[in-house]
């Protein structure tokens, strides 16, 4: 048995920060991993849908590029060979991670890990580990024992859709598709489906989204949903909302189904159908619950405020401690999970600023609250907004969709949300997220000068706005 200060199961964004940050403070750090290190996101999320997603906008560009008076003639699509680009980004970033566990003598063993059932009114402190070449292990833990194993695509078999990886598939798949399917339904309007819906668009599939609840991404902002549906309209893209499957028949080559929505039925074939609904935590073979650990009615691991599980000694982070599901969540709990391990006083998550992001095109990205949940809090705010239309950075890019909404408080002017739907979105809510950490106020973020001419003046404006003195519009 080897002995390590800190064993983390599972080497996704909140495991392997978390080990690297153990590593920089001299603890001696395991890594249980059954894939490769970067988890979902690196192999079958985040990094390689990007690597599509830059494909997509490339792809949508050069089809405008006369209008810049560049002319390429006829442009050839081929899926396959972004999809291969996309597959080598994420072993690249894989391999980025080994690097950096070498570099802070962090362990990494491949294989599956399980906490060890102890003796009754003894704590949890050993993993076993199944290794990659079906050799059994055991490892003790002096201080922490750390669930970071994510979670996994689930299909809809309640709607009649299992996941068959042929017509219907979920967005591992997807991601391994050698050439983009005539026509494919997605089915949930979430971060995930919207992305894929704008991949596969842009490599000419004819795409239908088909959600639920009322709206595309339902949980960012209204105002972003409408103007995403209004875009994604625009490229064809059919969008149906407050939809009710029924009557699917999966075939060998095609998905039939019967779609509901406003009381009409339409009858819908496609090629293939992506499930995009939802996710689960991995948690049934990790014997969390044979040691004690505590669960939610939804699955997920119970933690409190320092990230600690039911069972003394035992934490868990990332997807399998609960929403929000998102890498960079994640990321922050493995690296405050670091120095409370190592005896130092981080600052605790703030889970009331975590930013939202999807990356269509337009992108979509948000922080803080939304319209409708100041309207249900009942709180006294002030709305400003700013079309990309009337920003002089958008129009020479000819990037001209969305806009930039600030919430404030009346009284105060801090800033309750914001969120973005356009150009670089996901890049530039972070100059919010800054100013929603530390409680500035529109006041001053218009105290910052904006460079003229960027999309960053459109926050500018918006906050101009809340307060009644937008100039450029």
């Amino acid at each position: 048995m080897a002995s390590f200060d800190v064993i983390f199961l599972g080497g996704g964004p909140a495991g392997y920060v978390g080990a690297i940050r153990c590593g920089q403070l001299g603890l001696s750090t395991l890594v249980i991993e059954r894939e490769a290190l970067g988890g979902t996101c690196v192999i079958w999320g985040c990094i390689p849908a990007k690597a599509l997603l830059e494909a997509a906008s490339i792809a949508t560009k050069v089809s405008k590029a006369a209008e810049f008076g560049v002319n390429v003639g006829d442009v050839k699509l081929d899926f396959g060979v972004a999809m291969k680009r996309s597959r080598a980004v994420s072993t690249q970033n894989s391999k980025g991670v080994e690097f950096l566990f070498k570099k802070y003598k962090v362990t990494w063993i491949k294989g599956e890990g399980r906490i060890v059932t102890p003796a009754k009114g003894k704590p949890a402190t050993s993993v076993t580990v199944k290794t990659a070449d079906g050799k059994d292990e055991t490892h003790d833990a002096r201080k922490a024992i750390v669930i970071s194993t994510g979670s996994r695509v689930k299909g809809l078999p309640q709607a009649g859709l299992e996941l068959n990886k042929t017509t219907v598939i979920s967005s591992d798949q997807a991601l391994i598709l050698e050439k983009a399917p005539k026509s494919i339904a997605i089915v949930g309007a979430g971060a995930v489906g919207c992305e894929f819906a704008d991949v596969f668009n842009a490599f000419g599939s004819k795409v239908t989204v088909i959600e639920v609840l009322p709206n595309i991404l339902p949980l960012e902002d209204a105002d972003c949903s409408v103007e995403l549906t209004k875009a994604f309209k625009k490229r064809k893209i059919d969008v149906l909302t407050g939809a009710k499957l029924g009557n699917v028949k999966i075939g060998k080559d095609n998905v039939s189904m019967t779609v509901e929505t406003g009381g009409a039925k339409q009858e819908l074939t496609v090629d293939v159908v992506l499930v995009a609904a939802g996710r689960a935590p991995n948690v049934d073979t990790i014997g969390a619950k044979e040691a004690g650990v505590q669960l939610t009615e939804r699955g997920f691991i119970k933690i409190n405020e320092r990230l600690e599980t039911s069972v003394n000694g035992i934490y868990a982070i990332g997807d399998v401690a609960g929403p929000p599901m998102l890498a960079h969540k994640g990321q922050r709990e493995g690296y405050v999970l670091a120095e409370q391990i190592a005896g130092q006083h981080p600052h605790p998550v703030n889970y009331g600023n975590i930013p939202n992001a999807t990356y269509c095109h337009p992108e979509v990205a948000s922080i803080g609250l939304t319209e409708q949940q100041c309207k249900e809090q009942k709180l006294d705010y002030k709305v400003g907004k700013f079309l990309f239309s009337n920003n002089g950075r958008a129009r020479t890019s000819g990037e001209l969709e969305g806009f930039v909404k600030i919430i404030r408080g009346a009284k105060y002017g801090e800033v309750l949300g914001a969120h973005i739907i356009g150009a670089h979105a996901t890049e530039l809510i972070h100059e919010l997220a800054v100013a929603r950490e530390n409680e500035y106020t529109v006041e001053e973020i218009d105290l910052a000068v904006h460079a003229h001419p960027t999309l960053a003046e459109a926050v500018a404006e918006a906050a101009l706005d809340s307060m009644g003195k937008m100039i450029h519009a």
